[in-house]
């Protein structure tokens, strides 16, 4: 009877110990028009990789500097996690923008901290809330050349 007992309490030992760490691993979405972000936020040693890739090797210089933004305004949280994201979808740019919101998202619900998340919010709200901002549909008359394009009249 003592063996099953020693049993049932390593195995709530294994459950809890297994629920603290997945309770420390946080997935996080970005949205940007039509690219997607998906970051998985783990503490760790400061790794970032974006579809495999490190940053060093990722895009122009200035959407690295896009993506560093909420890292370097994270500073301690962002130097104790391990950030994996897989971006889909969109052009370059949009890619980017996911991808720091992705971050930005995954570093406050990980760290569960307040004063974080208002400091992203006070230097730029785009680093947390969706950007819901789409083109245009193209309208019927003259539709190939814009939205609003109408051939021009002349009043006399």
């Amino acid at each position: 009877m003592a063996k099953t007992a020693g049993t049932a309490a390593t195995k709530t030992k294994k459950s809890v110990a297994a629920k603290e760490k997945a309770e420390s691993f946080v997935y996080a979405t970005g949205k940007r028009k039509t690219a997607v972000a998906r970051a998985s936020v783990k503490p760790g040693t400061g790794k970032l990789t974006i579809n495999g890739r490190p940053l060093e090797t990722w895009g122009t210089r200035i959407f690295r500097l896009w993506i560093k933004e909420p890292l370097m305004l994270a500073d301690e949280a962002a130097s104790k996690a391990d950030i994996d994201v897989i971006v889909r979808g969109g052009g370059i740019p949009s890619q980017a923008e996911a991808t720091r919101i992705a971050i930005a998202r995954g570093l406050v619900d990980l760290n569960k901290d307040a004063a974080l998340k208002d400091k992203f919010l006070a230097y730029d709200r785009g680093l947390l809330v969706y950007d819901f901002r789409r083109t245009e549909v193209h309208k019927p008359s003259r539709s190939r050349k814009g939205a609003r394009r109408h051939k021009q009249r002349s009043k006399r």
